[in-house]
Protein backbone atom coordinates (compact mmCIF):
# COMPACT_ATOMS: atom_id res chain seq x y z
CA UNK A 1 0.00 0.00 0.00
CA UNK A 2 1.45 3.38 -0.72
CA UNK A 3 1.46 6.51 0.81
CA UNK A 4 -1.70 7.90 -0.81
CA UNK A 5 -3.56 4.58 -0.27
CA UNK A 6 -2.72 4.45 3.32
CA UNK A 7 -4.01 7.98 3.90
CA UNK A 8 -7.35 7.12 2.06
CA UNK A 9 -7.53 4.31 3.89
CA UNK A 10 -6.93 5.79 7.02
CA UNK A 11 -9.78 9.18 6.44
CA UNK A 12 -12.47 6.32 5.07
CA UNK A 13 -12.05 3.68 8.54
CA UNK A 14 -10.64 1.48 5.50
CA UNK A 15 -7.90 -0.34 8.14
CA UNK A 16 -4.78 1.34 7.01
CA UNK A 17 -1.40 -0.28 7.40
CA UNK A 18 -0.22 2.65 9.39
CA UNK A 19 -1.13 6.06 11.41
CA UNK A 20 -0.62 8.76 9.00
CA UNK A 21 2.49 11.02 10.77
CA UNK A 22 3.40 14.12 9.30
CA UNK A 23 6.16 16.48 10.62
CA UNK A 24 6.54 20.23 9.28
CA UNK A 25 9.76 22.04 9.90
CA UNK A 26 9.14 25.78 9.86
CA UNK A 27 11.46 27.68 7.68
CA UNK A 28 12.52 29.66 10.55
CA UNK A 29 14.20 26.78 12.32
CA UNK A 30 17.12 26.59 9.81
CA UNK A 31 18.10 30.20 11.31
CA UNK A 32 17.76 29.25 14.86
CA UNK A 33 18.69 25.66 14.91
CA UNK A 34 22.31 24.07 13.86
CA UNK A 35 21.78 22.65 10.26
CA UNK A 36 23.38 19.72 10.70
CA UNK A 37 21.92 18.88 13.88
CA UNK A 38 17.93 19.27 12.23
CA UNK A 39 19.48 17.52 9.33
CA UNK A 40 20.47 14.54 11.76
CA UNK A 41 17.53 14.45 13.12
CA UNK A 42 15.45 13.79 9.61
CA UNK A 43 18.12 11.38 8.49
CA UNK A 44 17.48 9.06 11.05
CA UNK A 45 13.45 9.15 11.14
CA UNK A 46 12.90 8.00 7.61
CA UNK A 47 9.99 7.05 8.26
CA UNK A 48 8.76 10.81 8.57
CA UNK A 49 11.04 12.14 5.89
CA UNK A 50 11.34 8.70 3.45
CA UNK A 51 12.86 11.57 0.65
CA UNK A 52 15.28 13.16 3.01
CA UNK A 53 18.22 14.00 1.41
CA UNK A 54 21.14 16.01 2.79
CA UNK A 55 22.19 19.39 2.01
CA UNK A 56 25.44 21.52 2.97
CA UNK A 57 24.12 24.67 3.42
CA UNK A 58 20.27 24.84 3.79
CA UNK A 59 18.70 28.69 2.12
CA UNK A 60 15.23 28.53 3.15
CA UNK A 61 12.72 30.01 0.88
CA UNK A 62 10.36 32.36 3.16
CA UNK A 63 7.07 33.56 1.99
CA UNK A 64 6.05 36.87 1.63
CA UNK A 65 4.66 37.41 4.44
CA UNK A 66 7.52 35.48 6.29
CA UNK A 67 9.86 38.52 5.56
CA UNK A 68 11.11 40.63 8.89
CA UNK A 69 11.17 44.56 8.45
CA UNK A 70 9.78 44.02 4.68
CA UNK A 71 6.11 44.45 5.03
CA UNK A 72 3.95 42.89 2.42
CA UNK A 73 0.68 44.01 1.21
CA UNK A 74 -1.30 41.25 0.11
CA UNK A 75 -4.02 41.18 -2.98
CA UNK A 76 -6.98 42.12 -0.79
CA UNK A 77 -4.68 45.41 0.30
CA UNK A 78 -3.91 44.26 3.94
CA UNK A 79 -0.59 44.84 4.89
CA UNK A 80 1.80 41.93 6.95
CA UNK A 81 4.10 42.15 9.07
CA UNK A 82 6.81 39.79 10.74
CA UNK A 83 9.84 40.36 13.12
CA UNK A 84 11.41 36.95 12.04
CA UNK A 85 12.01 35.65 8.60
CA UNK A 86 9.54 32.50 8.52
CA UNK A 87 7.27 33.18 10.69
CA UNK A 88 4.12 34.45 9.21
CA UNK A 89 3.48 38.14 9.74
CA UNK A 90 0.09 39.57 11.37
CA UNK A 91 -1.84 41.99 9.65
CA UNK A 92 -0.83 45.35 10.77
CA UNK A 93 -2.64 47.44 8.22
CA UNK A 94 -6.33 47.15 7.18
CA UNK A 95 -7.51 48.38 4.01
CA UNK A 96 -10.97 49.18 5.31
CA UNK A 97 -10.61 50.36 8.76
CA UNK A 98 -14.22 52.39 7.83
CA UNK A 99 -16.45 51.90 5.17
CA UNK A 100 -16.08 55.28 3.43
CA UNK A 101 -13.78 53.87 0.68
CA UNK A 102 -15.93 50.93 0.08
CA UNK A 103 -17.62 51.63 -2.79
CA UNK A 104 -14.06 52.03 -4.77
CA UNK A 105 -12.80 48.72 -3.21
CA UNK A 106 -12.09 45.98 -5.32
CA UNK A 107 -11.41 42.12 -4.83
CA UNK A 108 -8.41 40.61 -6.91
CA UNK A 109 -8.98 37.99 -9.33
CA UNK A 110 -8.66 34.30 -8.95
CA UNK A 111 -6.71 33.92 -12.45
CA UNK A 112 -3.70 35.08 -10.68
CA UNK A 113 -4.04 34.75 -6.97
CA UNK A 114 -5.27 32.48 -4.48
CA UNK A 115 -6.13 35.99 -2.05
CA UNK A 116 -3.09 35.49 -0.14
CA UNK A 117 -0.10 34.91 -3.20
CA UNK A 118 0.50 34.81 -6.39
CA UNK A 119 -0.75 31.52 -8.69
CA UNK A 120 0.05 30.30 -11.67
CA UNK A 121 -2.51 27.89 -12.88
CA UNK A 122 -0.20 26.15 -15.31
CA UNK A 123 2.61 25.58 -13.41
CA UNK A 124 0.10 24.45 -9.94
CA UNK A 125 -1.64 21.63 -12.72
CA UNK A 126 1.82 20.52 -14.04
CA UNK A 127 2.60 20.33 -10.45
CA UNK A 128 -0.85 17.81 -10.18
CA UNK A 129 -0.04 16.12 -13.43
CA UNK A 130 3.08 15.07 -11.93
CA UNK A 131 1.81 13.90 -8.83
CA UNK A 132 -1.00 11.65 -10.30
CA UNK A 133 1.64 9.85 -12.58
CA UNK A 134 3.98 9.23 -9.39
CA UNK A 135 0.63 7.98 -7.44
CA UNK A 136 0.86 11.16 -4.90
CA UNK A 137 -2.10 12.76 -3.16
CA UNK A 138 -3.12 15.57 -4.79
CA UNK A 139 -4.34 18.22 -1.81
CA UNK A 140 -5.74 21.22 -2.76
CA UNK A 141 -7.28 24.01 -1.39
CA UNK A 142 -7.66 27.42 -0.25
CA UNK A 143 -5.56 29.88 1.12
CA UNK A 144 -4.52 30.01 5.26
CA UNK A 145 -7.75 32.66 6.87
CA UNK A 146 -9.85 32.73 3.20
CA UNK A 147 -13.21 33.78 4.67
CA UNK A 148 -13.06 34.73 8.70
CA UNK A 149 -9.87 35.88 9.14
CA UNK A 150 -10.04 37.56 5.71
CA UNK A 151 -12.80 39.31 6.69
CA UNK A 152 -10.68 40.60 10.18
CA UNK A 153 -7.90 41.53 8.11
CA UNK A 154 -9.98 43.99 5.91
CA UNK A 155 -12.07 45.40 8.71
CA UNK A 156 -10.00 44.50 11.90
CA UNK A 157 -11.09 42.13 14.20
CA UNK A 158 -13.14 44.35 16.64
CA UNK A 159 -14.53 46.28 13.90
CA UNK A 160 -15.66 43.10 11.95
CA UNK A 161 -16.57 41.96 15.31
CA UNK A 162 -18.95 45.07 15.89
CA UNK A 163 -20.08 44.87 11.93
CA UNK A 164 -21.59 41.52 12.70
CA UNK A 165 -23.44 42.92 15.96
CA UNK A 166 -24.82 45.96 14.73
CA UNK A 167 -25.73 44.04 11.67
CA UNK A 168 -24.34 46.30 9.05
CA UNK A 169 -25.12 46.46 5.47
CA UNK A 170 -22.33 46.72 3.56
CA UNK A 171 -20.89 43.53 5.64
CA UNK A 172 -22.98 41.46 4.10
CA UNK A 173 -21.59 43.38 0.74
CA UNK A 174 -18.21 42.20 1.55
CA UNK A 175 -19.27 38.59 2.94
CA UNK A 176 -20.49 38.40 -0.61
CA UNK A 177 -17.34 39.23 -2.57
CA UNK A 178 -15.03 37.18 -0.29
CA UNK A 179 -17.15 34.46 -0.94
CA UNK A 180 -17.20 34.72 -4.49
CA UNK A 181 -13.75 35.39 -4.70
CA UNK A 182 -13.41 31.82 -3.07
CA UNK A 183 -15.75 29.79 -5.14
CA UNK A 184 -14.60 30.50 -8.05
CA UNK A 185 -11.04 29.64 -6.20
CA UNK A 186 -12.92 26.35 -5.33
CA UNK A 187 -14.42 26.09 -8.94
CA UNK A 188 -10.87 26.09 -10.34
CA UNK A 189 -9.42 23.58 -8.21
CA UNK A 190 -11.97 21.15 -8.89
CA UNK A 191 -11.31 21.06 -12.25
CA UNK A 192 -7.78 19.94 -11.18
CA UNK A 193 -9.67 16.52 -9.63
CA UNK A 194 -7.54 16.38 -6.51
CA UNK A 195 -8.05 14.00 -3.78
CA UNK A 196 -8.51 16.36 -1.05
CA UNK A 197 -9.82 19.66 -1.13
CA UNK A 198 -8.49 21.87 2.28
CA UNK A 199 -10.73 24.80 3.78
CA UNK A 200 -8.25 26.39 6.44
CA UNK A 201 -9.37 28.80 8.79
CA UNK A 202 -8.20 29.22 12.59
CA UNK A 203 -11.58 29.90 14.46
CA UNK A 204 -10.24 29.48 17.79
CA UNK A 205 -8.76 30.82 21.00
CA UNK A 206 -6.69 29.71 23.95
CA UNK A 207 -10.27 29.67 26.10
CA UNK A 208 -13.32 29.53 23.23
CA UNK A 209 -14.10 30.39 19.79
CA UNK A 210 -13.01 34.11 18.30
CA UNK A 211 -16.54 34.77 17.50
CA UNK A 212 -19.82 33.16 18.80
CA UNK A 213 -21.58 30.04 18.04
CA UNK A 214 -24.60 32.37 16.64
CA UNK A 215 -22.54 34.68 14.86
CA UNK A 216 -20.67 32.13 13.36
CA UNK A 217 -23.82 30.29 12.25
CA UNK A 218 -25.60 33.38 10.90
CA UNK A 219 -22.23 34.77 8.76
CA UNK A 220 -19.54 32.03 8.40
CA UNK A 221 -21.13 28.48 8.46
CA UNK A 222 -23.31 29.44 4.66
CA UNK A 223 -20.00 30.68 3.40
CA UNK A 224 -18.40 27.48 4.13
CA UNK A 225 -21.48 24.92 2.90
CA UNK A 226 -21.38 26.98 -0.19
CA UNK A 227 -17.64 26.81 -0.78
CA UNK A 228 -17.44 23.14 0.20
CA UNK A 229 -20.39 21.64 -1.79
CA UNK A 230 -18.35 21.93 -5.17
CA UNK A 231 -16.00 19.24 -3.06
CA UNK A 232 -18.27 17.33 -1.63
CA UNK A 233 -20.21 17.12 -5.25
CA UNK A 234 -17.05 15.83 -6.77
CA UNK A 235 -16.69 13.13 -4.35
CA UNK A 236 -13.58 15.23 -3.07
CA UNK A 237 -12.65 14.70 0.72
CA UNK A 238 -13.46 18.38 2.79
CA UNK A 239 -11.00 19.19 5.13
CA UNK A 240 -11.14 21.16 7.90
CA UNK A 241 -8.25 23.09 10.04
CA UNK A 242 -8.45 25.68 12.82
CA UNK A 243 -6.34 25.86 15.91
CA UNK A 244 -7.55 27.12 18.90
CA UNK A 245 -10.34 25.72 21.29
CA UNK A 246 -13.40 25.07 18.82
CA UNK A 247 -15.48 22.91 20.37
CA UNK A 248 -18.60 24.93 20.71
CA UNK A 249 -18.25 25.48 16.98
CA UNK A 250 -17.31 22.04 15.57
CA UNK A 251 -20.76 20.36 15.02
CA UNK A 252 -22.00 23.63 12.68
CA UNK A 253 -18.37 22.75 10.89
CA UNK A 254 -19.02 18.90 10.69
CA UNK A 255 -22.60 19.59 9.95
CA UNK A 256 -21.45 21.82 6.72
CA UNK A 257 -19.57 18.81 5.31
CA UNK A 258 -16.49 18.29 6.71
CA UNK A 259 -15.54 14.97 6.27
CA UNK A 260 -11.38 15.17 8.20
CA UNK A 261 -11.00 17.43 11.48
CA UNK A 262 -7.82 19.29 11.79
CA UNK A 263 -7.80 20.46 15.38
CA UNK A 264 -5.46 20.88 18.17
CA UNK A 265 -5.17 18.36 20.87
CA UNK A 266 -4.52 19.81 24.58
CA UNK A 267 -6.18 23.46 23.40
CA UNK A 268 -9.63 21.16 22.86
CA UNK A 269 -8.82 18.04 24.97
CA UNK A 270 -8.00 14.48 24.05
CA UNK A 271 -10.58 12.72 25.58
CA UNK A 272 -13.60 15.68 24.62
CA UNK A 273 -11.95 15.20 20.80
CA UNK A 274 -12.14 10.77 21.61
CA UNK A 275 -15.92 10.77 22.46
CA UNK A 276 -16.44 13.51 19.80
CA UNK A 277 -15.03 11.98 16.66
CA UNK A 278 -13.34 9.21 17.50
CA UNK A 279 -14.32 5.69 15.21
CA UNK A 280 -17.11 8.45 13.34
CA UNK A 281 -15.18 11.12 11.87
CA UNK A 282 -11.22 10.98 10.78
CA UNK A 283 -9.52 12.91 13.36
CA UNK A 284 -6.21 14.98 11.98
CA UNK A 285 -4.69 15.66 15.05
CA UNK A 286 -2.54 18.68 15.55
CA UNK A 287 0.04 17.67 18.44
CA UNK A 288 0.90 19.86 21.08
CA UNK A 289 3.29 22.82 20.09
CA UNK A 290 2.52 24.84 23.34
CA UNK A 291 3.27 22.61 26.78
CA UNK A 292 4.43 19.22 26.29
CA UNK A 293 6.72 19.12 23.10
CA UNK A 294 8.36 22.76 24.29
CA UNK A 295 8.11 22.72 28.45
CA UNK A 296 8.23 19.39 28.75
CA UNK A 297 10.56 16.16 29.11
CA UNK A 298 11.37 13.53 26.35
CA UNK A 299 9.64 11.25 28.29
CA UNK A 300 6.26 13.61 28.64
CA UNK A 301 6.40 13.53 24.92
CA UNK A 302 6.34 9.81 24.30
CA UNK A 303 3.82 9.64 26.81
CA UNK A 304 1.28 12.17 24.87
CA UNK A 305 2.03 10.74 21.58
CA UNK A 306 0.97 7.31 22.91
CA UNK A 307 -2.02 8.66 24.86
CA UNK A 308 -3.07 10.14 21.61
CA UNK A 309 -2.80 6.81 19.78
CA UNK A 310 -4.32 4.82 22.75
CA UNK A 311 -7.45 6.92 22.89
CA UNK A 312 -8.00 8.19 19.17
CA UNK A 313 -6.42 5.41 16.99
CA UNK A 314 -8.22 2.23 15.62
CA UNK A 315 -7.16 -0.69 13.40
CA UNK A 316 -10.16 0.69 11.29
CA UNK A 317 -8.86 3.80 10.69
CA UNK A 318 -9.29 7.65 11.40
CA UNK A 319 -6.80 8.90 12.87
CA UNK A 320 -3.76 10.98 11.56
CA UNK A 321 -1.51 13.20 13.06
CA UNK A 322 0.88 15.96 12.23
CA UNK A 323 3.14 18.03 14.24
CA UNK A 324 4.72 21.88 13.05
CA UNK A 325 8.28 22.40 14.80
CA UNK A 326 8.85 25.96 15.34
CA UNK A 327 12.07 27.51 16.82
CA UNK A 328 12.18 26.85 20.70
CA UNK A 329 11.50 23.64 21.10
CA UNK A 330 14.45 21.48 22.65
CA UNK A 331 16.01 19.35 20.55
CA UNK A 332 16.08 15.90 22.75
CA UNK A 333 12.17 16.81 22.71
CA UNK A 334 12.34 16.89 19.30
CA UNK A 335 13.45 13.32 18.78
CA UNK A 336 11.58 12.13 21.45
CA UNK A 337 8.54 13.48 19.30
CA UNK A 338 10.07 12.10 16.00
CA UNK A 339 11.00 8.75 17.39
CA UNK A 340 7.66 8.49 19.58
CA UNK A 341 5.43 9.59 16.18
CA UNK A 342 7.26 6.66 14.12
CA UNK A 343 6.89 3.81 16.91
CA UNK A 344 3.32 4.55 17.11
CA UNK A 345 1.96 5.14 14.21
CA UNK A 346 1.50 1.17 14.40
CA UNK A 347 0.44 1.09 17.75
CA UNK A 348 -3.06 0.66 18.94
CA UNK A 349 -4.64 -0.06 22.13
Amino acid sequence: MNKRDNILRAIRFDTPDYIPMSFHINVACWHHYEQNALQDLMEGHPFLFPNFKRLDNITPNYGLNQLKDKPYADPWGCVWKTSDNGITGAVHGHPLPNWDNFVSYNPPRPENTDGTFPIDWKVLGERVDRQKEQGELVRGGLPHGHTFLRLQDIRGYENLIFDMMDEEPDLLTLIKMVEDFNYQFVLDWMKLKPDIMSFPEDLGMQVGPMLSPDLFRKFIKPVYQRLMKPARDQGCIVHMHSDGDIRTLVDDLIDGGVEVINLQDLVNGIDWIADKFAGRTCIDLDIDRQKITALGTPDQVDTLIREEVEKLGSKKGGLMMIYGLYPGVPLENVEALMTAMTKYSTYYA
